[in-house]
């Protein structure tokens, strides 16, 4: 029989037991003591939400990399893309230190991660489109998954909160992933049927547009308000409470 190709990481797994641990030590939060945010309680939640995105980032990149092995790139395979390491899918600046450096100062989950498709061995360019949509449906997925267990297991407030932040975070990450703004997922879906001439000045876009778009959501209110409202729409379509998500905000977010 022959073996998967799909063979999850040890880190993987370590970083799934650090969430877990954070989700526990989250739910020794009470209602009394919630907004006083106790070290034991303010520990857990960081860790939740931390070791949460961590594990959400690795399935957004393993997402891209699944359908592309899927679709007749095979070389993502030999680059250890289907291990679920998330080692494989970063870079120290870009995807780890700047993402939580904006997740740290306006709570948006600056998508860092990436995944190198050979679009050439791919079958087709419907199959370059899924391709890029795999890594923000994943997010999608996983924001109503959170969102339904929350909404029909009985659990601790403090888990409660810190379990619909990382929903409404996986939201925002698809809201924000699925723009059509070069170098996020929302133009790759669209880039395979562009002339020649918009799919060079999205490569040429690439580096910079997804800065450029965090800095105008952070620095020009209508803009981050328009962001702000579509994902709250999402979150809501979706059976989401804002409410509870503010608070495992409020809690994730110590320093503030």
């Amino acid at each position: 029989m022959q073996r998967s190709v799909v063979r999850p990481s040890l880190l993987f797994y370590a970083i799934f037991a650090v969430t877990v641990a954070g989700g526990v030590l989250t739910a020794t939060l009470t209602f009394d003591d919630i907004l006083e945010r106790p070290v034991l309680g303010t520990l857990g939640m960081f860790l939740l939400v931390i070791g949460g995105w961590a594990l959400s980032l690795t399935l957004h990149e393993f997402g891209h990399a699944f359908v592309a092995y899927k679709g007749g790139d095979h070389g993502v395979a030999a680059k250890g893309y289907l291990s679920m390491d998330i080692r494989r899918y970063t870079d120290p600046v870009m995807s780890l230190v700047l993402p939580l450096i904006i997740l740290a100062i306006g709570g948006i989950p600056l998508p860092g991660g990436a995944v190198w498709i050979n679009r050439g061995a791919l079958r087709s360019r419907t199959v370059s489109s899924w391709v890029s949509l795999a890594g923000p449906l994943s997010n999608l997925a996983l924001g109503v998954a959170l969102t339904a267990i929350v909404a029909t297991v009985s659990m601790p407030p403090g888990l409660f909160a810190g379990l619909s932040y990382l929903a409404s975070l996986q939201i925002l990450a698809f809201v924000i992933n699925i723009l059509p703004v070069p170098g996020l997922d929302g133009f790759g879906a669209i880039e395979p049927y562009l002339s020649p001439q918009a799919r060079e000045f999205g490569a040429k876009a690439r580096p910079w547009a997804p800065l450029v778009l965090f800095a105008l959501v952070l620095g020009v209110p209508a803009v981050g308000e328009a962001l702000w409202s579509l994902t709250d729409t999402v979150f809501a379509a979706v059976g989401g409470d804002s409410f509870a998500a503010a608070v495992g905000q409020y809690v994730f977010m110590f320093w503030r």
